[in-house]
């Protein structure tokens, strides 16, 4: 029997399919970023911002709740196992898409995806941290991230460019089918399971070997408001979803009632997610060693910049991707950083439950924002609605820099993590 150790240089094998698989999983949400949008208007003609939007509630609502789940399931079911679940539920996704005959079949489509995401994803992020061990867990999040949003951009620029030669629609099965079966079959194949590096690490790190996985309920009250370090880590990652719904949905309706054509709608809806995707592996090992509280701040307070510029745009291409490249070096030094600055607050048993509580209030944001940005560009125009979020993303850092403790000694032996009282 092969020994269990932790860390990236003895895992690198698994490690490294793991990266590869989250690029898949990033490219399935990155064939919709540029187009779907575009299709609801055009295909289904629907006229109102909030109706297009739709998909994205449905979306954010279906990975939210999956995340919550996959937190508790990833102890008691495997993680490999709801990784799979989670390949399985992807592949019918394009086949909705395909033979939708109203919109309402789009939007079902992404209730799968948000499952997909919700699973997948986690799983990803959670075997990884299993992996690496404390040492270097900025740098492995910031890999997993990296990889996954890589291949939003990839995913994004290509199917914009595809969709100005092909039906969109058509670009989006295609594609979709094709990651979701090579996602599956690379996972039932290659992947192994991770709970005994939990245990290693449960055991080795001075945590209590004895500590039960916490009840769900219990799990929800300290990440979402008991503990200062979760409450101000799950506001800031929520809010960093409420503006990804915005560009998501908003920006292509933005840059095309501004005359933008598809193929430079894909450029701009490639470029954020291309910037945040590599930036994500220097802001993540960055975190082991300068803290999390100083990249997290930062962050949010660019992103709001960001969107400002883009507000004051006039839907100029140019200063599109000015504002999408700042807004992606804004959540790029965000994002891993949030979910380092958790996993640095609890136990190894504990961590799966309180990630999975994160992912749930983060991905509410894409609730939020596809409601909020929907309904606001219905009232006040698009540029209103980007001002709004752009106002909340910077109360959202300034909450961070207010209440956010830094624990010491991040990347050198134990994390300044404790278990849920």
């Amino acid at each position: 029997m092969t020994q269990i150790r932790l860390g990236l240089r003895d895992n690198l094998a698994q490690f490294s399919l793991l990266v590869a698989i989250n690029v898949f999983v990033g490219a399935m949400v990155g064939l919709e970023r540029s187009t779907l949008p575009l299709i609801g208007e055009t295909e289904f003609g629907l006229g109102s911002s909030a109706a297009v939007l739709s998909f994205i509630v449905a979306f954010g609502l279906a990975k939210s709740v999956t995340n919550l789940a996959a937190g508790v399931g990833a102890e008691r079911l495997g993680r490999r196992r709801l990784l799979i679940v989670g390949w399985a539920l992807a592949l019918p996704v394009p086949l909705l898409i395909a033979f939708a005959p109203s919109w309402a079949w789009v939007v079902a489509a992404n209730v799968l995806l948000g499952v997909n995401q919700g699973l997948a994803w986690s799983m990803t992020v959670v075997m990884k941290i299993d992996l690496a061990g404390p040492r270097r867990r900025g740098l492995a999040l910031g890999l997993n991230e990296a990889a996954g949003y890589g291949g939003v951009a990839v995913a994004a620029a290509l199917s914009g460019w595809a969709a100005s030669e092909f039906a969109s629609r058509d670009v989006l099965v295609v594609g979709g089918g094709g990651i979701a079966l090579v996602g599956l079959l690379v996972t039932v194949v290659l992947v192994r399971d991770t709970a005994g590096h939990v245990r290693l690490e449960q055991s080795e790190g001075g945590h209590d070997g004895d500590e039960a996985v916490p009840r769900l309920s219990q799990a929800f009250a300290h990440a979402s408001h008991r503990q200062p370090a979760l409450r101000s880590c799950s506001q800031a990652g929520l809010v960093n979803n409420l503006n990804d719904a915005l560009a998501w949905g908003v920006v292509p309706l933005f840059l095309a009632a501004h005359g933008a054509s598809v193929s430079e709608i894909g450029l701009v809806a490639g470029l954020y997610p291309g910037v945040w995707g590599a930036g994500q592996i220097l802001t993540g090992q960055w975190s082991d060693h300068i803290g999390r509280k100083p990249l997290i701040v930062a962050g949010m307070l660019l992103q709001a910049v960001a969107l400002g510029l883009l507000a004051a745009s006039d839907g100029a291409v140019g200063l599109a991707a000015a504002a999408a490249i700042a807004l992606g070096i804004g959540t790029a030094l965000v994002y891993p950083t949030l979910i380092a600055a958790i996993s640095d607050a609890v136990s190894p048993v504990a961590r799966a439950p309180i990630l999975g509580i994160y992912r749930f209030w983060r991905d509410i944001g894409y609730v939020a924002g596809g409601l909020l940005a929907g309904l606001a560009a219905d009232a006040i125009g698009y540029p209103g609605a980007i001002a709004i979020v752009a106002a909340l993303t910077a109360a959202s850092g300034i909450w961070v820099a207010i209440e956010l403790p830094e624990p010491l000694k991040l990347g050198r032996g134990r994390p300044a993590s404790s278990p849920i009282p």
